[in-house]
């Protein structure tokens, strides 16, 4: 028996995942994040780029000068002054030839940072797309437990109506009619319970998914996107689950940083040109013109052992991030046995619940029909009807848990995306901005103009 109630078809599963993959802040702002960790390897190349600056004076000088000759035995002075103004311009190219490796280590650390980022949206896109799954699912089971409730209470109001008839003509006592008013207050109070849920679903689909709810469609399970056997599952976790993934560029960034620092301690070897021409250097000189080419290699020594310190506690970080990278992946193997667990379980409940529903039918049509005879009381009836009531509540939330774990395992597994859902939307693509940036020289406009 479906337990969903009957709707005039405006919006599907599908398309309420496409709206929040598409317009969902949280999502569109991991995409930024992740067009913002892509500039960190431009930033990284930069090093094997040269260095141009242009300098350039200018004022107003006066200069007053004696100077002494000597010829002869005969001391002479002659005196010079005067106003001029001087100026220069000149420009210098600096390319560094050797830094101990520390910006090839530190290109390596930026592309690892941005596959990192990569996973971390994978994260969010799976988040979000679960969410969106569930709240969608959040919504249909609580109309439908609204429209149960809202039955019984009906069913109720029809019941005490007979009751106070029977009443009236003397088949039943005032305590049966105070036993249907009650229960029927109890009906009236969990509709405005399950008034008050609903409310609370749809606020949380409008954040989710950005649009209100209207008229959804039955969801439906995704377990043919997800490994047949729990043993697959499990492997797949492990290689797939995003968290797992960037965890293991963590790592890879973490064993760069500590390159990185070790460059430190080797020579530094760097060329650097120069051009300047000069008006009116001195009062006696109205133009000079000087060009260099200057190699220069520092070698470092002993620097108060800062550098030791950093390289010390990078390796440290190391450390920590491979035990990290387990921590995950115990993480990921406990969420793939959990929501196969719970897959599992949901189908169980299913079709005991729908057993259960049928039940509660044959049994309240049973108890009417032996109370109309005297062979039950209404208390009886009342009973059986609330029976029912609990039943289809009951299958309401196996169907919706049946769907929100299929989507929960395939989470779980590293494969709730759009690709592997086959949603009808354009899949955002991390790398076409990266490959936007990578080798930009200069230019302060993002690729969308700002």
């Amino acid at each position: 028996m479906a337990a969903w109630p009957q709707v005039c078809l405006a919006e599907t599963m599908e398309s309420a995942l496409v709206q929040a993959y598409q317009t969902n802040p949280q999502l569109n702002a991991q995409r930024a994040n992740a067009r913002a960790t892509d500039e960190n390897v431009p930033q990284a190349l930069s090093g094997y780029r040269p260095k141009l600056s242009i300098t350039a004076t200018a004022g107003e000088q006066y200069t007053d000068t004696v100077t002494k000759a000597n010829s002869q035995g005969v001391n002479t002075y002659q005196h010079a002054h005067g106003t001029t103004s001087p100026w220069t311009a000149g420009g210098t190219a600096t390319q560094t030839l050797f830094n101990g490796f520390q910006t090839a280590n530190r290109t390596r650390a930026a592309e690892s940072q941005v596959s990192a980022a990569r996973e971390g949206l994978r994260v969010m896109e799976q988040t979000v797309l679960l969410a969106a799954a569930t709240a969608y699912m959040d919504v249909l089971r609580d109309t439908a437990n609204l429209e149960v409730q809202r039955t019984n209470v009906r069913v109720l109001e029809e019941t005490l109506k007979q009751t106070r008839d029977r009443f009236n003509v003397g088949e039943v006592t005032r305590t049966d009619v105070a036993q249907a008013e009650a229960q029927l207050a109890a009906g009236q109070s969990a509709v405005a319970a399950a008034e008050s849920v609903l409310n609370t679903s749809r606020a949380n689909y409008r954040q989710v998914v950005g649009t209100e709810p209207a008229n959804l469609a039955p969801g439906s399970p995704v377990d043919r996107f997800s490994p047949r056997v729990l043993s697959a599952a499990i492997d797949t976790g492990l290689t797939e689950n995003p968290n797992v993934t960037a965890a293991m560029y963590g790592v890879d960034v973490a064993h760069l940083q500590v390159k990185i620092n070790e460059g430190a301690l080797f020579p530094n070897l760097s060329l650097q040109g120069n051009v300047q021409h000069a008006s009116f250097p001195q009062l006696s000189i109205v133009h000079q013109f000087t060009t260099s080419i200057i190699g220069q290699i520092t070698v470092p020594i002993y620097q108060g052992g800062g550098e030791y310190s950093l390289v010390r506690q990078s390796k440290e970080s190391l450390a920590q991030q491979r035990l990290n990278l387990d921590l995950v992946r115990n993480q990921a193997r406990q969420a793939v046995v959990q929501a196969w667990g719970q897959l599992q379980a949901a189908k169980a409940q299913i079709a005991a619940a729908q057993s259960q529903v049928a039940s509660s039918e044959v049994a309240l049509n049973g108890v009417r029909e032996e109370a109309r005879v005297g062979q039950r009381t209404t208390l009886d009836v009342l009973n059986a009807q609330q029976a029912l009531v609990n039943a289809r509540v009951a299958l309401v939330a196996a169907q919706h848990d049946r769907v929100v774990a299929s989507y929960n395992l395939l989470a779980a597994v590293g494969r709730l995306s759009p690709q592997v859902l086959g949603l009808a939307t354009n899949v955002y693509d991390p790398m076409v901005h990266y490959q936007q940036v990578r080798d930009a020289w200069y230019g302060i406009r993002i690729p969308d103009g700002r």
